[in-house]
């Protein structure tokens, strides 16, 4: 019986990503749509970073922080779609054991990266908002670089944390996970060995990445509704609040996918529903970014204006 159970448990050399569909005829279709919302959310997203970068009138807490969130937004979708793109065009489904834990190392990384900055830029619009004449001590240069540096530390520990820990789980023969990446709990599903260690630290990150950073986000809105409410001109409350219209809208988003499946009752959970909802928060949503904090945002409608219009704004939405 031992030595059974030693061969059943030895260590898996591939895991196969069963993927979206497995139709073979729907393949060429989710090929080009993935693609293409892969290439829209890289452009966008640099285009970002670089509009930033170019123009010294958006040198600010705010474009800082957005600047950083759109980097993190290409790594988060660059952890996932081009696997899954490659697997698509190759007709695999295979994914190294090595290559199947560096996914989930940046995957976990840059999903708790993206929850702090969200969370560090609803502070920002709080202090502006709610504390106007300490801003520029509040937001200094100093400690702008220094809440990033913090948000990259608290991200990247527990994230390698949880990555050694899977590599002692042991995993059966049966290696095939149904969904289009490295999904932390569908792997452990696959086990063999003790897996308390591993869903006890699932359950801290997402308390630390998802719980902590929307309390922070709901407590600065908190805030702000009220400092708004106590502008005495329909204007300028409207002033106040329009600066944090492009932040709410993504909070919104991010945050409404990840509870429309974790938040739901375990009876009612369906790979197929957890499938679509990560295609919405690690695809839709960092492509929908670019377009809604700069489409709609007359800074940074002005500055790709000076950069690509000779100094007349192009963006007329």
């Amino acid at each position: 019986m031992g030595k059974i159970s030693r061969v059943n448990q030895s260590v898996a050399s591939d895991f196969l990503l069963l993927g979206l569909s497995e139709q073979p005829g729907e393949q060429p279709l989710l090929f080009g749509i993935f693609l293409g919302m892969y290439l829209v959310t890289m452009v966008g997203n640099l285009l970002i970073i670089f509009v930033i970068s170019s123009d010294a009138h958006l040198h600010t807490p705010m474009y800082f922080f957005l600047a950083n969130l759109s980097l993190t937004d290409a790594c988060f979708t660059s952890a996932s779609v081009p696997k899954m793109l490659a697997n698509i065009y190759t007709q695999s489904q295979t994914i190294s054991y090595s290559g199947c834990l560096t996914q989930l190392y940046f995957l976990l990384m840059f999903g708790g990266l993206d929850n702090c900055l969200l969370a560090v830029m609803a502070y920002d619009r709080y202090v502006a908002i709610c504390q106007p004449l300490h801003y520029s001590t509040a937001m200094s240069p100093q400690l702008c670089a220094l809440m990033l540096c913090t948000c990259w530390v608290l991200t990247n520990c527990p994230a390698l944390m949880h990555t050694l820990l899977l590599t002692r789980v042991a995993f059966c023969a049966h290696t095939a996970i149904p969904h289009f990446y490295c999904d932390p709990s569908a792997l452990l599903k696959l086990a063999c060995s003790d897996t308390h260690i591993n869903e006890l630290m699932i359950i801290t990150m997402g308390l630390v990445f998802l719980a902590v950073p929307l309390m922070l986000i709901v407590f600065s809105y908190v805030c702000i509704s009220w400092a708004v409410l106590g502008i005495p001109s329909s204007g300028g409350r409207w002033k106040a609040f329009s600066t944090c219209g492009s932040h709410l809208t993504v909070v919104l988003l991010f945050y409404g996918s990840l509870m429309g499946v974790y938040l739901l009752p375990p009876s009612t959970h369906s790979t197929e529903r957890e499938s679509r909802a990560a295609v919405l928060y690690m695809i839709v949503i960092p492509m929908l970014n670019p377009f809604i904090y700069s489409l709609r945002n007359r800074d940074m409608k002005e500055a790709m204006g000076k950069l690509f219009g000779g100094g007349k704004t192009v963006f007329l939405l």
